[in-house]
C-alpha cells in the first residue's frame, strides 16, 4: 500500500465540509461543530510528525475528530452536578450561606441506613447477574471497580466507543432492574 502524503494547505478545501457534516450529525450544534473541526485541524497540524501515512489524510483527520467529539461529551458529562449551589439561611446556632454547612454528616449512619445499604447491595448484585456476561463485566470494571477506560479496553480487547456503548446499555438495564426490584 503506498504511503499517503500529508498536505495541510489543502485540508480546508478538501475536508472541512465532510468533517463538519460528520460532526453536526453527532453534536447537533453548528457553532460547536465548527469549533470541533477547527480543533481537529489544529491538532492535526500539531501532530503532523506522527502521521505514518498508513491511512489517508481524511481517515486520519476523522480519527482525530472522533477523539475531539468524545472529549466534548466527556467534558459535558464531567461538568454535570458540579454547579455551585449557594443559599442563604440563618439559624439560632450560626449563620452562613453554603449548602455544605447544612448537609448531613455522611459518617453519621443509623441502623436504618446500614440496612438500606445492604439491601441496595443485594439488589445491585441480583441485577448484575441478570445482565449479559460482557455487560456485567464491563459494568463491574468501570462502575464498581473504577478501572480506567484504557485498562478495560486493553483487557477485553474492545474499542473505547464499544466500551461506552456496552456501559450505556448495562447502566440502562441496571437502572430498569433496580427500579423494578429495589425502589
Amino acid at each position: 500500500m503506498p504511503k499517503h502524503i500529508i498536505d495541510p494547505n489543502q485540508w480546508i478545501n478538501l475536508y472541512s465540509d465532510y468533517l463538519f457534516n460528520y460532526t453536526i450529525t453527532r453534536v447537533n450544534d453548528r457553532e460547536k461543530s465548527k469549533d470541533l473541526v477547527q480543533d481537529t485541524f489544529v491538532a492535526g497540524l500539531k501532530s503532523m510528525k506522527n502521521f505514518k501515512g498508513e491511512a489517508s489524510e481524511r481517515t486520519w483527520l476523522i480519527s482525530i475528530l472522533k477523539r475531539k467529539i468524545i472529549d466534548h461529551y466527556r467534558k459535558i458529562n464531567s461538568n454535570k452536578g458540579k454547579a455551585e449551589i449557594r443559599i442563604s439561611y440563618s439559624g439560632e446556632e450560626s449563620e452562613g450561606d453554603w449548602l455544605e454547612e447544612r448537609v448531613a454528616d455522611p459518617f453519621d449512619k443509623t441502623a436504618e441506613d446500614t440496612i438500606e445499604n445492604t439491601e441496595l447491595g443485594i439488589a445491585i448484585n441480583n441485577c448484575l447477574e441478570k445482565l449479559p456476561a460482557k455487560q456485567a463485566q464491563v459494568f463491574e470494571m468501570k462502575t464498581i471497580l473504577n478501572y480506567e477506560t484504557e485498562a478495560i479496553c486493553n483487557e477485553l480487547d474492545i474499542t473505547a466507543s464499544n466500551l461506552w456503548v456496552i456501559i450505556h446499555r448495562a447502566r440502562t438495564a441496571m437502572a430498569n432492574c433496580l427500579e423494578k426490584n429495589w425502589f
